[in-house]
């Protein structure tokens, strides 16, 4: 979160993401910081996933993730 505020904050446009645990973890970041940045959420868990697993992840939210950049 704090880098995707240093970056916004410097024009460059970011989208935060993470998987669904980190949602609560995210909005008290935001809060804390002030900044609401663009986020997508996607499955959890992340580190024992297969490289097809993670392109799929990948390929669900890329329409998010573009979506947030174009905000």
């Amino acid at each position: 979160m704090h880098d995707t505020t240093n970056l916004e904050t410097r024009g460059i446009p970011t989208v935060f993401v993470a998987s669904e645990p980190f949602r609560e973890a995210a909005d008290a970041q935001s809060t804390a910081l002030g900044f609401n940045p663009a986020r997508v959420f996607v499955g959890h868990p992340i580190q024992d996933r297969t490289d097809e697993e993670m392109q799929a992840l990948a390929d669900d939210a890329i329409e998010r993730i573009l979506k947030g950049i174009q905000a």
